[in-house]
């Protein structure tokens, strides 16, 4: 295939080299930026990035690098999959060498801790001049060690702008990758955030051999927190019926790949957080999101217990068994009174 367009990828993580790879089977020069010069001399001379995605051999059109000049020059459209924490750090020094007219994706599911703010109004402040309407967001069901082996996955891209929206869709679309566009950037960033809590809690669920019924209770239930905060910040109820929102929590909630899911774990066998985040060795930003929906859904008047008793087991020392205790002995209710309460505030269907 004959190279197209210059396209950069920040950082190169697990999730960052699978999209590299994406790009560069579509046909895209790829320049992957990292701040570790070992993991980009390894990428450059052996094709690989042993670090994150161990089996896999990258294509002779990613090339890596250090500088964050040489990245973004020239490049038509830069996709940003730096962890949370790190969003705005990332961007402050995208914006010294971002031309005006270049897509801009962020692929990063999280809130910015203190903030409590979405990864796109991160950047939004951050990448002055740049017209925030035109900031995508790609978020849905994929796990980087399966679009790496280029196994089927479908995926969503929101972004204000249409235009903008459907750049990034052809940028992205292969054969196995699919890409839908979306206009709720909201309800998109805060599905994609939130899963993350709940695959924290399958986690601890499947750890404590809780069985079928409960994490399939979990699930839903956690899904209508999702909801509920989610509308009450602003995005379209429809949005997680799809794959931001469903799509990402099933795959998040049950998969061996997931980070969260196997913290969770972890926990549930009497582990630490901090032993658990020092195992894993990698980003769980479901734990930094539990904090920051705790906090939101206090914000906004949002009932969310299973956040709740999470934040309880991670930051307070609560006993797993307990708190899944405690959520079952909540008082009585009508499944669809959580549901129906922010239709109430404008929303139809």
């Amino acid at each position: 295939m004959a190279a197209r367009s210059k396209t950069a990828v920040l950082v190169a993580g697990s999730w960052g080299t699978a999209i590299a790879s994406v790009l560069s089977d579509n046909g895209h020069q790829v320049m992957l930026w990292s701040r570790n010069q070992e993991q980009v001399e390894e990428i450059n001379r052996e094709r690989r990035n042993s670090r994150f995605l161990s089996g896999a051999e990258l294509s002779y059109r990613i090339q890596a690098t250090r500088s964050m000049q040489e990245a973004l020059e020239d490049a038509e459209a830069v996709i940003v999959v730096a962890p949370s924490a790190a969003m705005r750090e990332v961007a402050s020094q995208m914006k010294h060498h971002l031309h005006e007219r270049t897509t801009v994706i962020h692929a990063t599911k999280g809130f910015e801790a203190g903030s409590l703010k979405r990864m796109t109004e991160v950047l939004a402040e951050e990448l002055n001049g740049y017209d925030p309407k035109r900031l995508a967001v790609l978020s849905g069901p994929s796990h980087a060690e399966e679009v790496i082996q280029r196994r089927p996955t479908t995926v969503v891209v929101a972004c204000e702008d249409k235009t903008a929206a459907e750049t990034a869709q052809d940028l992205l679309i292969t054969p196995y990758f699919r890409v839908y566009t979306n206009p709720d950037v909201v309800g998109v960033e805060v599905g994609g955030a939130l899963k993350n809590i709940i695959a924290l809690g399958a986690g601890l669920s499947d750890g404590l051999g809780f069985g079928d019924n409960a994490k399939a209770a979990l699930l839903t239930r956690g899904l209508a927190e999702i909801a509920r905060l989610g509308m009450a910040m602003g995005a379209n109820p429809l949005t997680f019926s799809g794959l931001a929102g469903i799509g990402d929590l099933v795959v998040t909630c049950t998969s061996k790949h997931s980070r969260n899911w196997r913290a969770g774990a972890m926990l549930a066998e009497g582990q630490s957080l901090e032993e658990v985040l020092k195992r894993m060795g990698m980003v769980v930003e479901g734990v930094k999101t539990t904090q920051a929906a705790y906090k939101l859904s206090r914000q906004y008047g949002i009932t969310m217990p299973i956040a709740d008793e999470l934040h309880n087991v991670l930051f307070d020392g609560k006993e797993p068994k307990a708190a899944v205790e405690d959520l079952m002995e909540r008082g009585r209710t009508h499944e669809m009174e959580d549901l129906a309460e922010p239709f109430q505030s404008g929303w139809s269907i």
